[in-house]
């Protein structure tokens, strides 16, 4: 929780959002998502919620096969679509936050109707943008970058196994890829009782680019090749059809989403 301070459509094979273009306060937003599922998987468990009028831009992972790991993702991204957000920062993290709880409760509600061994839960990352600033919401390993005057930073921290080993130096980032806890996240909406958010935030400033996506972009396009993708001069339905590419160009083993968000200044 912050504290106070001053329908998506059905997805197919390769679904996109139309880029939209609107002036909040001092920055518009340019803004295109795209899913693919990849080379080897049959089912997209993927999705996403791009939505500029709200300034909040969703992707989620789903995890636990056809008819779980897709109804977990879809619904995150359908109750994101018909979310009402505040305009103030606090109120907005703390109304994502408890639709987050609500999901994971009701994630876990499926999933015991469904047995001992039925998992229905996603991870996600939000962004949303107020009054100058970047809200950051994650669970799980689905990530934010920002792109800024030729720099990526990565906002988000994974709740993984291997993120877990790297901080507490015990394995070495480069080798984090291979470990074969390279897959196992420690959080995700419906995987546990309860769930634990996390949240951060930043300034946004004319030219950013933000990036979200799932580790179906992460785990196989370099972090080099990423950022010369979001510093090119083009739109953000250009950029997103770059990045899918260049996943596509790998043994793609997982389904890949990516949302791209462009901040420009308003003039006058």
């Amino acid at each position: 929780m912050i504290e106070d301070t001053a329908d998506q459509p059905d997805l197919d094979d390769d679904d996109t959002i139309p880029r939209q273009i609107m002036a909040p306060g001092s920055l518009a937003w340019e803004s295109f998502g795209m899913t693919n599922p990849g080379k080897v998987r049959q089912v997209n468990e993927d999705a996403f919620s791009v939505d500029n009028a709200k300034r909040l831009w969703v992707v989620a992972d789903g995890m636990g096969g056809h008819f779980a790991g897709d109804v977990a993702s879809r619904s995150i991204a359908k109750t994101f679509d018909v979310l009402d957000t505040s305009d103030r920062l606090s109120q907005t993290a703390n109304r994502i936050e408890a639709t987050l709880i609500d999901l994971n409760h009701r994630f876990q509600e499926m999933a015991n109707r469904g047995g001992d061994d039925v998992t229905i839960g996603s991870t996600v990352a939000v962004c949303a943008f107020r009054q100058g600033w970047m809200l950051v919401v994650w669970v799980g390993d689905s990530r934010v970058y920002r792109w800024r005057n030729g720099t990526l930073h990565q906002l988000t921290q994974d709740h993984s196994q291997v993120e877990e080993l790297v901080s507490r130096g015990l394995l070495l980032r480069e080798n984090a890829e291979s470990h074969p806890a390279a897959n196992v996240v420690t959080r995700a909406i419906g995987a546990a009782e309860d769930v634990y958010v996390d949240f951060d935030y930043c300034d946004a400033q004319p030219d950013d680019r933000y990036l979200l996506c799932s580790d179906g972009l992460s785990k196989e396009v370099p972090t080099a090749e990423v950022r010369r993708l979001l510093g090119q001069d083009a739109s953000a339905q250009q950029i997103c059809e770059g990045l899918i590419a260049a996943a596509l160009a790998t043994a793609a083993r997982d389904n890949v989403t990516v949302i791209v968000a462009k901040a420009y200044a308003v003039n006058g």
